[in-house]
């Protein structure tokens, strides 16, 4: 399979055959995500698949996130010249949250729900920055303000319960770029929201790569979303990527699977019920 060359010249990120495996019944091991390589630059990477491809277990390995009994192995997992795999838990700790960030599907089991919003954002600026209870207040009410919630002082006062799932998603990307991250990996971060939210996390996301020079791995099953927001797309099956191709061309995609996942979404002004499904082939896995 052929990769193609990100945008910036020094990547950011570069994975090499990424494996992620965990314990079976029967004493042996079952891999997750199986061979896994990709670089990323200061752009936007869409990788996408079905529940149960390995989508999100690379991204948790990338953070070092991994349950603890799982197996992470790789022959090159490398962040900015930092080894991630060799690297101690101190320096684990120190890029989690400061220079690598990750957004969870669903703010109501990613947000402490006996801890403010506001106070939530501040000890998270607080882990990885030197400034004063009153400096990470003024940071947090802006960083609220940088991802379009109109009353960040208001917000900032709020319990994760007493907000909807949009606005906690807001302020769950804020609390992840308050640190002002070089990479965000963003895992299905609209998947539970409407479509008006959605859009809006999508341009909060958007200006913030663009802005800030960030680099992005957006996590979708939704590759409608993914061909109109990203740069490249990776497509996952059984814990492999089976295919790399630039977003826009995504209706050029060679590999069976990802024409299949194609042919089975709705087309406006065609009758196509009920919808085809995807007629898996036991060589894709290989």
């Amino acid at each position: 399979m052929s990769h193609i060359t990100p945008p910036s010249l020094e990547p950011l990120l570069t994975v090499e055959d990424l494996r992620v495996s965990f314990p079976g019944r029967d004493g042996g091991w079952t891999e997750a995500v199986r061979g896994v390589s990709f670089q990323l630059g200061r752009e936007r990477l869409g990788i996408v698949g079905e529940s149960g491809s390995g989508k999100s277990q690379t991204g948790r390995a990338i953070l070092g996130l991994t349950a603890p009994e799982g197996r992470v192995t790789a022959k090159r997992l490398e962040f900015k010249g930092t080894d991630l795999l060799h690297a101690s838990s101190s320096q684990r700790r120190q890029l989690r949250g400061g220079s690598i960030a990750m957004v969870l599907q669903d703010p109501k089991y990613s947000l402490n729900p006996v801890m403010s919003i506001g106070n939530q954002i501040v000890e998270t600026l607080q882990a990885h920055a030197k400034v004063s209870k009153s400096q990470a207040r003024l940071q947090a009410l802006e960083a609220l303000a940088s991802v379009s919630i109109d009353d960040p002082e208001r917000v900032y006062k709020l319990y994760p319960h007493e907000v909807s799932g949009g606005m906690g998603q807001r302020a769950m990307i804020a609390m992840m770029l308050i640190a002002k991250p070089d990479l965000l990996i963003a895992d299905e971060p609209t998947s539970a929201l409407d479509v008006t939210v959605q859009l809006q996390v999508l341009s909060i996301l958007d200006k913030l790569v663009r802005e800030r020079g960030m680099g992005l791995v957006f996590i979708s099953h939704d590759l409608r979303l993914v061909s109109s927001f990203c740069d490249r797309v990776l497509v996952m099956y059984a814990g492999k990527v089976v295919e790399e191709i630039a977003a826009g061309r995504l209706d050029q995609a060679r590999h069976p699977y990802t024409q299949g996942l194609l042919n089975c979404l709705p087309r406006l002004g065609q009758q196509r019920h009920p919808l085809p499904t995807l007629d898996r082939q036991p060589e894709w896995s290989l």
